[in-house]
């Protein structure tokens, strides 16, 4: 009988704890669901996604701009990813159709990033924009209709780059005029020394010779003008001449051999250059900071000039070919448009632009950051002196016509089409995208 008064006793007491609670109130499934509950929700990082091309020294200066962000967000986490060039492109295209686009993203402005702006995929940053931050004629590539989507770090220009050792050794001095060009080739024929490294397999290196020859020609005027419909059209005569300059280079072995078949990214063409079996190269200045990645003792021989003028033409030094790039810019879709556009004005701050221009041997869109490298502040002075930076026509141009423009003009430096054929083909193809 004892036992089993002990027995109900014990029980009873096992059932007065559970109702009251093991730790003083509520059962323990309760308790823990409560102290889920008590989380606080703050321990919880925001996410950005950040991709960009550049590897090196771009890339640290990209991501030291990301630490300075987080650390004056330290709830936002972000992921950053690097993707090269060509490959970029194609990834960026499927990620924007997909609606997965990266928060920040690189861009070049001009007609690649006004593609995704028509489609309503890139965040207007017009009021969070301080314009007098920026080089105006930076800034401009990537406004569309008075609205700003993206902000530019970088600013090049192209040139034309060359080996002052062999210039000397010929007693040659840089051309101002296409004549003074031409004897220069000679001269290093008959020498045998390839003029000009050109590696235009990827098509855009040859172009800077159209888009220059143009606008020597006929003035920065024709291309708005054919662009915006203005009168002008792409089968204006002063392209039909740009491309007949093109090709008495190609008739006087300017360039090397086989010069559509070379690539430009595995920098056969800039090896030309190194070992002296070339002597110039028309190229952006990125190109000194693949001189002094690649081959730092050639430094000492390098010089540039700008594109020469041409006789009768409407155009002059001043007139400058150029290209932003990166541009940052927003996804419209971000679940965080004010982090991300807040991380796009750290990647453009006077502190990134500085360390961007100082340590990579580039010009920077944001305005009055002088470069204290000495070869770097020359780029500087030419944008200074510029009246015009004449963006690159793929980057303007809407993309199916830019790869029109890409492909005539690869073609008539193959001689496979005739300049007045690649010019008929771009205004038909201008009529059917921009009328």
């Amino acid at each position: 009988m004892l036992k089993k008064l002990i027995s109900l006793f014990s029980v009873l007491a096992l059932l007065l704890l559970a109702a009251c609670g093991l730790n003083g109130g509520g059962s323990a499934n309760q308790t823990a669901t409560d102290s889920k509950e008590e989380k606080p929700s703050s321990g919880e990082k925001k996410e950005l996604e950040f991709w960009y091309i550049d590897s090196g020294e771009k890339e640290k200066v990209y991501l030291e701009a990301v630490e300075r962000f987080k650390e004056k967000h330290p709830d936002v986490e972000v992921k950053t990813l690097q993707i090269p060039n060509d490959a970029y492109k194609q990834k960026f295209s499927v990620a924007m159709s997909g609606d997965q686009a990266p928060d920040v993203f690189h861009s070049w402005g001009g007609g690649w990033l006004k593609n995704f702006v028509d489609q309503g995929k890139v965040l207007d940053l017009t009021g969070e924009t301080d314009t007098a931050h920026f080089n105006e004629l930076a800034l401009k590539n990537s406004t569309y209709d008075g609205k700003i989507y993206g902000l530019p770090l970088s600013l090049s220009i192209d040139v034309v780059f060359y080996n002052k050792e062999i210039f000397e050794k010929y007693n040659l001095t840089p051309p101002k005029t296409y004549e003074e060009w031409l004897s220069i080739i000679d001269t290093l024929n008959k020498n045998n020394v390839i003029p000009i490294a050109l590696a235009n397999q990827t098509k855009w290196p040859g172009a800077y010779y159209l888009m220059n020859f143009a606008s020597r020609i006929a003035g920065p005027e024709l291309f708005k003008s054919a662009l915006n419909r203005e009168g002008k059209g792409f089968d204006d005569p002063a392209y039909v001449q740009a491309g007949k300059y093109i090709q008495e280079m190609v008739d006087r072995n300017a360039f090397n051999s086989g010069f559509n078949g070379v690539p430009y990214d595995e920098g056969q063409g800039r090896q030309l250059l190194y070992s002296g079996q070339a002597a110039m190269m028309d190229m952006t200045i990125s190109f000194l900071n693949n001189v002094r990645q690649e081959a730092p003792e050639f430094e000492e021989k390098l010089d540039f000039f700008l594109f020469p003028t041409v006789p009768g033409g409407k155009g002059d030094t001043t007139h400058v070919g150029a290209a932003t790039g990166p541009v940052w810019s927003v996804a419209k879709n971000s679940e965080h448009p004010d982090l991300a556009t807040e991380l796009v004005k750290e990647l453009t701050s006077t502190e990134t632009a500085q360390n961007y221009t100082d340590r990579t041997g580039s010009l920077t869109g944001v305005k009055d950051i002088e470069p204290a490298d000495e070869f770097t502040k020359r780029f500087y002075d030419v944008v200074q002196n510029a009246t015009h930076l004449q963006m690159p026509y793929d980057q303007t141009l809407p993309p199916e016509l830019a790869e029109l423009h890409k492909d005539t003009t690869q073609a008539i430096f193959g001689k496979d089409m005739t300049p007045e054929e690649a010019a008929k083909k771009m205004e038909e193809k201008a009529k059917e995208l921009l009328e």
